[in-house]
């Protein structure tokens, strides 16, 4: 009797842990390091650790679909289809964000940063070499991307050659433009200047309460009138990281008494009824959002009046600005989507995600982030993202990064940076991208073959692991 009650529950209790084991998720771990910047200027590399990745082979309980994915031409699910507007918007629908295609299918936005010819010599003697023509470039680079999964351009990318090809394909490719607003004035203005990765403003306050900002907005937003009725424009960026600082009131409080900034900082101080003396950080959190009120809202009536077709999908936050709800709330006012470039994290953080949306009431979509591969034989001494020993660790980083972003339903797409390896014999390039590894390809057009493999593998089954993580 005892042997038989035994028998039983040893069958119970194995039972159970077979049970547990379906719901735990498995993981490797891939070894990678950090540039660590000093406040005085210089720089060091901690050393390697192993963090805990996520593949897509591991996921526990997933299949893969045992055939391709059944895709629109711009790359949408088309075995859900909403209202088609003829453009790219999005909805929300259950508890979960998508952007629609101009179809109207679902659809998830991946996308490359960059994607253009180098400048240098060594690449134009590359691309002549491989291609022959910069036609014959863009036309097989698009077909390349969309055979591993990709489906559209961001940032910085030749969208005239994009548009150009799209002329005569079946299966277009969509794309992004990046106005650069507050730098194009700022370049005609004055005062501005480079800084590793974007521009740089003076005292870190942008010149919003300029008499003059208004008026170049709408001369500067008259080009989207062009591109208004391409279906393939996905959305327009306004900017690229921008100081939207905690401490903008103390920023426009030290420029010259003159200064626009400074007399519409002391305004904002005499309608509260407050001294300089008696800011709080409550206040300065209540003026990051009449900057961003002031931003914001110029360069949006200014785009939709010339374009009111397409999706104005935000200036690319890279500091702290997106850690506060009044900053997000006033920036989705105008916002379709909300563009995040995110570092630091090896997976992306749940509550970031969430909180984005809570307080924005927009979705989001991360537009820069990335690995450098010391198997690449380059310096990786330039940019932010983490170092990898190999390829193949590049591409089990994207695949546990992005997987927690189409987990988190309130991401509706990724750009990563970029397309091309920075060329260290390029000149005049950003400090940020002189000497590292940051492509899908070499400096002489070569895929690196182990990431694309594990980036088409995760961009292939989108539409499958959403799937998958909402039925979780």
């Amino acid at each position: 009797m005892y042997k038989i009650l035994y028998t039983f529950l040893c069958i119970l209790l194995a039972t159970g842990c077979a049970s547990q084991k379906k719901d735990v998720q498995s993981y490797i771990d891939v070894e990678a390091r950090r540039r660590i910047y000093h406040p005085d200027g210089t720089t060091t590399y901690n050393p390697y650790e192993p963090f805990q990745t996520r593949t897509v082979g591991l996921l526990i309980g997933y299949k893969a679909p045992g055939k391709a994915e059944n895709l629109s031409k711009y790359g949408g699910w088309k075995d859900h289809k909403v209202i088609s507007t003829g453009f790219f918007r999005t909805e929300k629908i259950g508890n979960r964000w998508w952007c629609i295609d101009p179809e109207g299918y679902l659809y998830f936005n991946i996308a490359l940063n960059s994607l253009s010819m180098g400048g240098s010599e060594r690449n134009k003697q590359a691309l002549k070499d491989k291609f022959g023509t910069p036609e014959s470039w863009i036309s097989e680079t698009i077909n390349l991307l969309q055979e591993n999964g990709f489906n559209c351009a961001g940032s910085w990318s030749d969208y005239k050659s994009i548009i150009e090809a799209n002329k005569s394909s079946y299966k277009p490719f969509a794309y992004t433009i990046n106005w650069n607003f507050m730098s194009s004035y700022g370049r005609k203005r004055g005062g501005t200047y480079q800084q590793s990765g974007h521009t740089g403003y003076p005292g870190d306050a942008i010149f919003v309460f300029d008499p003059e900002w208004e008026t170049f907005c709408d001369n500067h937003a008259k080009q989207a009138a062009v591109y208004k009725d391409d279906p393939n424009l996905f959305g327009y960026f306004s900017d690229n990281e921008m100081p939207f600082k905690f401490k903008s009131l103390d920023n426009y409080l030290a420029l010259p008494e003159k200064d626009p900034g400074y007399l519409a900082a002391i305004k904002w101080l005499q309608n509260q009824g407050i001294t300089k003396e008696q800011i709080t950080d409550s206040h300065r959190e209540a003026f990051m959002a009449v900057v961003a009120d002031r931003y914001f809202s110029v360069v949006s009536s200014a785009l939709k009046k010339y374009d009111p077709n397409h999706m104005y999908i935000g200036a690319r936050f890279y500091s702290s600005e997106k850690n506060y709800p009044g900053f997000m709330k006033t920036a989705g006012k105008y916002l379709d989507i909300i563009s995040n470039n995110y570092y630091g994290k090896w997976t992306p953080d749940s509550a970031d995600m969430a909180n984005w949306t809570n307080w924005s009431d927009r979705p989001f979509i991360i537009t820069e982030y990335y690995t450098k591969g010391e198997d690449s034989g380059m310096p990786n001494q330039s940019g932010a993202g983490w170092i990898v020993k190999t390829q193949r660790d590049r591409g089990l980083f994207y695949q546990n990064y992005n997987m927690a972003l189409l987990e988190s339903k309130n991401c509706v797409g990724w750009h990563y940076f970029k397309y091309q390896d920075n060329d260290p014999t390029a000149t005049g390039v950003d400090p940020s991208n002189t000497d590292s590894n940051k492509g899908i390809i070499n400096n002489y057009y070569e895929v690196w073959i182990p990431l694309m493999e594990l980036m088409k593998e995760l961009n292939t089954q989108v539409y499958s692991l959403i799937e998958y993580f909402d039925k979780r």
